[in-house]
């Protein structure tokens, strides 16, 4: 028979052994959510430069916005929007989900100001008509994207949102088409509502003249979440140029390896970055925002901090 002290002994250090455990493993959690919480304000501009635009046209500086999630009092990101219009970019590109709060409309339009100074274009994203909810983040993880369940009562201002957009000249795109010319040049855009919520309908390209196709231009399609449907459809019409966001480049990344998940179809080794996009044998590069925000339920990023791009376009040789 066994000591009664020896299993008693026994018992109370698997006790304690099971308890430091727990409190190491609760220890470890904290210092990961303490560092990711401190990586939402490591703010990055990416530059980018790519050759695309008609010989002897002039360049192009494109800077591309998206997922900024805004909430009442984010001090340091408005601080930090506002000092991308030192950048004096020739257009702004805003790839939606903008608000992060039911009463985050001024404090984005507060941020944004310096910027709808200068031309630009737009489309949604779902955190731009419905506020984030508290929701398990092991979602993410399965094999079908997190998709939103939304209802009235989640409603946030957009049409507000829009109005102050295009007051300020910003071209709305939601599933929509239109030209501008910048620098000298022609672009043409198309763009669509956001394919997370299934709502994207490509317009196609402006009409223009019937002589409009053989005049210098550049053609530009905007997503929000980059599903592959939208960029084998965008790629397929002819498209120069695919911008996007949705992802947050994963927002907790493994270093050495990457994102995790998308929250769409689009592979995570393309979770964020330049990448080509490649369908029926044309191909398109494709810019993918990692964002600016997150949800505020989530708020920590690993691996992958907060961005904006600055895409100079210049002339081909």
């Amino acid at each position: 028979m066994a000591n009664p002290t020896s299993l008693a002994e026994a018992v109370s250090r698997t006790v304690r052994g099971a308890a430091l455990a727990a409190a190491a493993a609760t220890a470890s959690a904290g210092i990961a959510f303490g560092y990711g919480l401190g990586q939402t304000t490591r703010f990055v501009l990416r530059e980018e430069s790519l050759a695309l635009l008609p010989p002897g046209s002039s360049p192009i500086r494109l800077l591309h916005l998206s997922d900024i999630h805004m909430v009442p009092n984010q001090e340091l990101k408005r601080r930090w929007l506002h000092s991308l219009a030192e950048l004096k970019p020739d257009l702004v590109i805003n790839t939606g989900d903008n608000l992060g709060h039911m009463d985050g409309l001024e404090s984005l339009l507060e941020a944004l100001g310096p910027l709808m100074a200068f031309p630009g274009a737009f489309v949604p994203g779902s955190n731009c008509y419905f506020g984030p909810r508290l929701k398990n983040p092991l979602r993410y993880l399965g094999k079908r994207p997190d998709v939103p369940r939304n209802s009235p009562k989640y409603q946030l201002p957009w049409q507000q949102m829009h109005s102050a957009f295009g007051a300020a000249g910003w071209v709305n795109l939601t599933n929509r088409n239109h030209s501008m010319a910048v620098n000298g040049t022609r672009l043409d855009f198309t763009g669509v509502d956001d394919p997370h919520l299934h709502l994207e309908r490509f317009a196609g390209w402006p009409a223009g003249s019937v002589s409009s196709g053989a005049a210098p231009h550049l053609r530009i399609a905007l997503t929000h979440a980059p599903y592959q449907r939208v960029l084998d459809t965008f790629t397929d019409a002819g498209t120069d140029l695919i911008l996007a966001g949705h992802t947050h480049g994963g927002q907790v990344c493994i270093p050495g390896y990457g994102a995790l998940v998308t929250n769409c179809d689009l592979p995570t080794w393309r979770a964020s970055g330049l990448t080509q996009w490649e369908h029926a044998g044309k191909t398109a590069p494709l810019n993918v925002s990692a964002g600016i925000g997150t949800s505020r339920f989530a708020p920590v990023r690993i691996a992958c901090p907060p961005e904006a791009i600055l895409l100079t376009l210049t002339a081909r040789n």
